[in-house]
């Protein structure tokens, strides 16, 4: 089978497929953003080049093609501003011969509890706490995920996820969606290179409203009433490099830098125009006998206006730490070290375990 015309279909495809992008929403999907495994936040939330485990679902599909077992399992979960919001991941993935794998991956990003007081007050017009009910919002993302070595370029690993979309707001909103995320690696001796598009034809939600539930309380405070949409999340590119230094028979340290290109217009990223916007992630690990592991990462640099009325540069820190023992792997992760983002620092732990052959 020729290859060749549908990577040249991934590398070239992008320019067209963002055509209209004014029309569509700038953050759109934004949970599916934020990573999975502690190993990747610690490194500052990147993952498009070295992904080699079954996170490769959601970071670039083709590098499920380098998980060395035949299964393996990875559960994740941190919390968010101060234990509101829960974000969990689940994958699964096997080996379907020696040049190809699938994957199954479940992302869920939650805030619970969320009060409902529409019913404060009783028929007598007093405040009733007992009345308050809860409802909670809802974002999943399903993704099973293909990757293939393929006889293009020498050799290069291949992959692709089918992704759906199912987001909801207690009663009042629901949302189904269905996208597509293609990726690349390939190896130049010791320099690793990923490619990733996701999105890669836009991904659609349709959102569907319940007014009968809110159209009371939208009328007497003014405010719009929605109507059924479709939301479209327009496609994002993101490249990377990847290498390894071997210091001694056990010490190995390894650098990372990827560059998140959004289509979107201008965001406040590090650099930024009105079709292109770049964010730069670095990343750097230092491991010991391929057991323990110590990691380092800075993302989201930002200019901003202070308390002092003068433009200055943040960026988010991100350490963590990782323990290797035969067939299981504990990740941890700490994000916004030293609360140079606007947003709360977050733990998150990653469990990952490999079932061989006999």
């Amino acid at each position: 089978m020729n290859y060749k015309p549908w990577f040249l279909l991934f590398i070239l495809g992008l320019p067209v497929l963002v055509s209209g992008q004014s029309n569509a929403p700038k953050y759109s999907n934004e949970f599916l953003s934020l990573g999975v495994g502690a190993k990747h936040f610690g490194l500052g939330s990147s993952g498009v080049a070295y992904a080699d485990d079954v996170s490769s679902g959601y970071w670039n599909p083709a590098g499920l093609l380098k998980v060395r077992p035949k299964h393996q399992l990875m559960l994740m979960h941190s919390s968010y501003f101060g234990g509101i919001a829960n974000y969990d991941f689940g994958a699964f993935t096997t080996r379907l011969a020696d040049s190809s794998r699938l994957a199954l991956s479940i992302v869920r990003f939650s805030v619970d509890d969320i009060p409902d007081t529409r019913f404060l007050f009783d028929a007598n017009g007093a405040i009733n706490y007992d009345r308050i009910r809860s409802f909670s919002a809802t974002d999943y993302a399903f993704l099973l995920s293909y990757a293939r070595k393929l006889d293009f370029l020498g050799s290069i690993d291949f992959g692709g996820s089918a992704k759906i979309i199912s987001r909801g707001v207690g009663s009042f909103s629901k949302a189904w969606g269905f996208g597509i995320d293609l990726g690349a690696q390939k190896a130049f001796n010791k320099l690793h290179v990923g490619l990733s598009l996701r999105d890669v034809f836009g991904t659609f939600n349709s959102w569907n409203h319940n007014p009968d539930e809110f159209r009371e309380v939208f009328t007497a405070t003014n405010n719009e009433i929605p109507v059924n949409s479709i939301e479209v999340t327009l496609p994002r590119l993101i490249t990377g490099v990847s290498r390894k230094f071997q210091v001694s028979s056990a010490i190995e340290i390894s650098g990372h830098v990827e560059l998140q290109n959004t289509f979107d217009g201008k965001r406040n990223t590090f650099i930024k125009t009105d079709l292109l916007s770049i964010d730069p992630i670095a990343g750097l690990e230092f491991g010991y006998a391929n057991t323990v592991y110590l990691r380092f990462g800075a993302s989201q640099f930002q200019r901003i206006t202070n308390l002092a009325m003068t433009r200055v540069w943040r960026y988010q820190p991100t350490v963590g730490l990782g323990f290797s023992l035969k067939e299981l792997t504990i990740d941890y992760a700490l994000t916004d070290v030293g609360d140079t983002a606007e947003g709360l620092y977050s733990h998150v732990f990653s469990l990952k375990v490999d079932f061989n052959e006999k």
